[in-house]
């Protein structure tokens, strides 16, 4: 999905939300995802147990990660993500659905390899992506599995808020439940303050 006109009432043009920009931190490496990226990213994929509370529990195979790669590339907001210490790929993920009139965009679609779960590497990925993303809209949306308890803790962390369920067809046509949170600007700035001073 391209992203609509940039634009809001009764003001000035908001700046184009760069989709798919080199983000660099201390431990992580993010830059746009690219066909000759499959298999470095099929090999942090091929572990069972990262998708083994996902909806999709089989991504780690190759026929069905490939499905998943092929949209990353379509979506336009994919990224590789490096372990800077290594230049290896340990993960991917992605800006989806901008909505430059209700200012705000999806994170989603995120995996890392296993021994990169948590922690400091996690904290990174969240920091580059919101700050980056807080340029640019008011509120972050995730999309989770319903039964993904790991991905929704790791979300209220970060001051994420639950907001909905949804129901998402899975690639075979079946509705799965979905719950959505919300991060807004506001909310990160203060867990970013809050992270500081301890």
């Amino acid at each position: 999905m391209m992203p609509r006109p940039n634009w809001r009432l009764g003001g000035p043009p908001l700046p184009e939300f760069e989709l798919q920009p080199t983000l660099i931190g201390k431990l992580l490496q993010l830059r746009p995802l690219r066909p000759e990226d499959f298999d470095a990213l099929f090999q942090a994929a091929s572990d069972p147990l990262i998708w083994e509370q996902h909806p999709e529990s089989d991504r780690y195979s190759r026929d069905v990660f490939q499905k998943y790669f092929d949209g990353a590339l379509e979506s336009g907001g994919a990224f590789a993500i490096s372990d800077r210490k290594s230049g290896r790929v340990i993960g991917s993920s992605r800006y989806w659905n901008f909505d430059s009139r209700a200012r705000e965009v999806e994170v989603g679609w995120t995996f890392l390899e296993r021994e990169f779960w948590g922690g400091a590497y996690n904290r990174e990925l969240k920091n580059l992506m919101l700050d980056h993303a807080f340029r640019f809209v008011d509120r972050v949306l995730f999309v989770v599995g319903e039964n993904n308890l790991r991905s929704q803790k790791a979300l209220e962390k970060i001051g994420a808020r639950f907001l909905s369920k949804v129901k998402k067809p899975d690639r075979y046509g079946t509705m799965q439940t979905n719950l959505v949170f919300a991060i807004t600007a506001g909310a990160w700035t203060a867990q970013r303050k809050k992270r500081h001073l301890r």
